[in-house]
């Protein structure tokens, strides 16, 4: 017995349509997911790469100031050790010039003038003294400029005074300490020197 197909024809394109529709849609959505899975995987790669490289450049930092801390901390230690250095060369140099400086003062001093007291502010020296004569301490600071170890002296006071009457004139009298071994782009400024001792005499 034949078997006849009542159904039009039409209606049953139109549910293989809409089949293969829904198969497509389907497929077009897996695939957007597995596209979407693919790029938000590439991207994370791309970020982890990039927080690798971030977290490197941090540790390569903070290297970088531990030895910058560590230099600053060295060149603390260069600038003290430059600053000791310095100061034993002065005391080399001023040890050297209190004794030129002291017999400088006994061979400058002439007959008739006698030292009461010395006493050192920096560089400048101020002497005390008698002497017989006004001449005497004009000779004596002429004498103090020829030394060679002070220069520019200054009179400040010559005045009659009783006490001495071989001594009668007190002066008072400033000179500048300079040292003539000192190197030539030096010139004009001395080296500080130790404190001289006060009250002390010479003749």
């Amino acid at each position: 017995m034949a078997r006849i197909n009542l159904l039009p024809w039409r209606a049953e394109r139109r549910k293989a349509r809409q089949k293969e529709f829904g198969v497509m849609l389907g497929l077009a959505a897996l695939a957007g997911i597995l596209l979407t899975l693919l790029i938000v995987t590439i991207y994370n790669g791309r970020i982890a790469g990039q927080e690798a490289r971030n977290q490197f450049l941090r540790d390569e930092i903070t290297k970088v100031d531990a030895q910058i801390k560590e230099i600053d901390e060295l060149d603390k230690k260069k600038s003290k050790l430059l600053a000791r250095k310095e100061v034993i060369e002065q005391l080399q140099a001023n040890r050297s010039q209190m004794v030129h400086l002291f017999d400088s003062l006994v061979r400058t001093i002439p007959d008739g003038v006698t030292l009461t007291s010395i006493k050192q502010e920096g560089d400048i020296l101020t002497l005390n003294g008698r002497s017989q004569s006004n001449a005497r301490v004009s000779t004596y600071m002429r004498n103090l400029e020829g030394s060679g170890w002070m220069t520019n002296p200054d009179l400040n006071i010559i005045e009659a005074k009783e006490g001495k009457p071989g001594l009668p004139y007190e002066f008072n009298l400033k000179v500048k300490l300079a040292n003539p071994n000192a190197p030539a782009d030096d010139e004009g400024a001395s080296e500080p020197a130790a404190p001289a001792a006060a009250g002390g005499t010479a003749k």
